[in-house]
């Protein structure tokens, strides 16, 4: 579903952006045809896809940094952390037996 939705959020950018030209420049005395209209919005089509990537991959590295376990601060060994075991906390506990009355 994340390529439709894409090529949706394209196809309607580029819409909206060739709209917003055809009614803003006039504004500003700038007067184009139809043909510039489409180019310029190709330009901003560009430049919004590379936003987008670029942003999504910079949420996603903060979102893998904030997951990833913190650095070890005692020093030597091979960075490892130990795992609890059962010794660490006393013998496990059986819970397949009905408790005593």
């Amino acid at each position: 579903m994340s390529m439709v939705e894409a090529a949706t959020n394209v196809t309607v950018g580029y819409v909206l952006a060739i709209a917003t030209q055809i009614v803003v420049l006039p504004w500003f005395g700038i007067e184009t045809g139809l043909a510039e209209h489409l180019t310029i919005g190709l330009a901003f089509v560009g430049v919004s896809l590379a936003r987008g990537y670029l942003l999504r991959w910079l949420f996603e590295a903060i979102r893998l940094r904030k997951m990833s376990p913190p650095p070890q601060i005692t020093g030597g060994g091979s960075g490892r952390r130990t795992l609890p075991y059962s010794r660490d906390f006393g013998p496990p506990k059986r819970r397949d037996r009905a408790p005593m009355p």
